[in-house]
């Protein structure tokens, strides 16, 4: 899953990096997901977080991931999500 974010009111990329590494450690633990910021590294109002799994049943994976957005969107309220899309190989 590929998960764009807008971080309103960022004046820094140090205060960027303080709301997005909790995100990313907290998916993995929550969800036990490999989760990475992928994009947008030098910009201090968006970003781009990639988070990926295994599985072999694509129904299980793609409601799965759909939880990971709930997750952000209802505990993560001070970041906007732009755009996600799910992708399956």
């Amino acid at each position: 899953m590929i998960c764009e974010l807008l971080i309103p009111g960022c004046r820094s990329l140090k205060e960027k990096r303080s709301q997005i590494k909790p995100l990313v450690e907290r998916l993995h633990r929550e969800f036990n997901v490999s989760a990475a910021e992928i994009d947008r590294l030098d910009s201090r109002d968006n970003t781009v977080i990639g988070c990926v799994m295994v599985s072999n049943q694509h129904a299980f994976s793609e409601k799965y991931m759909q939880q990971v957005i709930r997750f952000i969107e209802d505990h993560y309220q001070n970041l906007q999500i732009i755009h996600f899309r799910i992708e399956w190989y």
